[in-house]
């Protein structure tokens, strides 16, 4: 199986997918060369996207992709699925349907990249499952950026993580934001300095798991009998390297870097 992030986020995704297929085989792609993508047109990704995808299939031939970015989803999965119909993709969308099913006060905030937030797919699933919530999309700059800088490095200016989710929290009519939703496979990384500088507590919703769930319901069932055989997973960088510190990072994450 295929798992392609612009950076480091998709490992979230990836973590979950292996404790779920353990029998799998997995190559997680860094689109290194092109992060991030929220610098980018989208015309311009999206070409990119099909392009790319069109060189990794034929290079690995994979039993299905999943798509560990909701920037790259949002923009890119239906012109993939066109491309290459032969291929099952799995695309990382806002979880917003489960939020609207678990808020309580109502008020549910989507924490995102600023090319998530503006896309029209994001606020089609506002209208399709939340119209009885009021929902904020909260667009951040920095916090990719941040997350990836904390699995580099260990440490993270908390002070600027309180800015970025500052916005996420509203108090209404006595009511408060009581649900955030983790849009960027990057934020997890971090969720717990969020916890820290968060005025109030809230529940944090991660899709990694729903994901990997996902991934796995679209795949043919391996019989249990099958011998589970010895595999090597391994990570790309369209960079055609990567930097010495996020292949250390792979290798942490047990991927041949």
């Amino acid at each position: 199986m295929l798992v392609l992030d612009s950076g480091i986020g998709g490992l979230t995704v990836l973590r979950e997918a292996r404790v779920l297929m353990p029998e799998r085989r997995f190559v997680y792609v860094a689109d290194d060369a092109a992060f991030p993508y929220g610098n980018w047109e989208e015309a311009a990704l999206r070409q990119r996207l099909v392009a790319l995808f069109g060189g990794l299939i034929a290079e690995h031939d994979p039993v299905a992709c999943v798509i560990a970015c909701n920037t790259a989803s949002t923009l890119a999965l239906d012109a993939l699925r066109a491309a290459y119909p032969q291929m099952a993709f799995v695309g990382t969308v806002p979880a917003i349907k489960p939020a609207a099913e678990r808020t309580r006060s109502g008020l549910v905030s989507v924490l995102a990249t600023p090319g998530t937030v503006k896309r029209q797919y994001t606020r089609d699933l506002i209208d399709q499952w939340a119209t009885k919530c009021e929902v904020r999309l909260v667009g951040s700059f920095q916090l990719a950026a941040l997350a990836e800088a904390y699995m580099r490095q260990g440490l993270v200016e908390e002070e600027a993580v309180r800015a970025e989710i500052a916005p996420c929290f509203v108090e209404k009519d006595g009511r408060r934001t009581d649900i955030v939703v983790l849009a960027c496979t990057h934020y997890p990384f971090i969720v717990n300095r969020m916890r820290k500088m968060a005025p109030w507590p809230v529940d944090w919703l991660d899709p990694a798991e729903a994901i990997a769930r996902r991934a796995l319901s679209i795949l043919p069932v391996i019989p249990l009998e099958t011998p589970i055989e010895r595999h090597v997973d391994v990570a790309v960088f369209t960079s055609g390297h990567g930097d010495a510190v996020t292949r250390r990072l792979m290798q942490g994450f047990g991927l041949t870097a």
